[in-house]
């Protein structure tokens, strides 16, 4: 892309008329969210049963007293030697922001079908310290449609973002929310898939303000996970795991 160079009092001019395509924009996208916000819930019937670091953990001890919770679907399946990094790169901006969710009610934890000693390993690796249990030995991942078996890719009946799934890819990302009533009832409310969750991403939304925005050719080729980066200045994290 060429930039024009222009005077100053040029350059205010059109970013005052950008501002107010900004302006409509947040008012439509307050309007989503109230929407979203909106939207009805179904009650969760099963007792789903996971895997933790200390044990056996259920999806009411994820809530971790809170009324709100959020899972991030991790792209980490049975058979993997590491997780997603595209999944990495939304994972690393977790564990500042808990201490806010907290204290807005909402508890973060992460799903994946690894078994809990990979899980556990790569965790540890990147330095995090959100729960992360594993679904390994229930049907969490099908039910809510980030794992699929090959059968059902091969028959047409996958369904990813609410159409019917393309490609082979047995593992996909996502991010469900759930809520907890007074009487221990636990219901689904929202459910984001594909590019629905980059604005989870914090650092696309600091790419997206400056003009090379996030470089890329195709989505996000560029992304590695942390260690992995060769600027390595910024690839070491502080472990919040140990």
């Amino acid at each position: 892309m060429t930039h024009r160079i222009v005077s100053r009092s040029e350059w205010l001019e059109a970013r005052k008329a950008h501002l107010e395509a900004e302006k409509a924009f947040t008012r439509q996208r307050d309007v989503l969210l109230d929407a979203r916000r909106a939207l009805p819930w179904v009650k969760v019937e099963e007792n789903y049963v996971f895997e933790g670091p200390q044990g056996p953990v259920t999806l009411a001890d994820l809530f971790d007293g809170r009324g709100q919770l959020m899972i991030q679907h991790f792209m980490f399946g049975p058979d993997w030697e590491e997780g997603c990094p595209s999944c990495s790169l939304m994972a690393d901006h977790i564990d500042g922001a808990r201490p806010h969710l907290a204290q807005a009610g909402l508890s973060f934890a992460a799903v994946a079908r690894a078994p809990i000693t990979r899980i556990e390993a790569f965790r540890r690796r990147l330095g995090w310290g959100f729960p992360w249990v594993s679904s390994l030995a229930n049907d969490f991942n099908f039910d809510f449609n980030v794992s699929f078996k090959p059968e059902a890719l091969d028959r047409g009946e996958a369904v990813y973002n609410y159409r019917t799934a393309q490609g082979d890819m047995e593992e996909r990302q996502g991010v469900s929310v759930f809520c907890r009533d007074e009487t221990g009832g636990i219901f689904h409310s929202y459910s984001a898939y594909a590019r629905g969750v980059e604005s989870f991403i914090g650092a696309f939304n600091l790419l997206d303000m400056v003009p090379k925005g996030r470089n890329e050719k195709s989505i996000m080729d560029w992304v590695r996970h942390h260690d992995r980066y060769e600027d390595q200045n910024f690839a070491a994290q502080p472990s919040a795991a140990e």
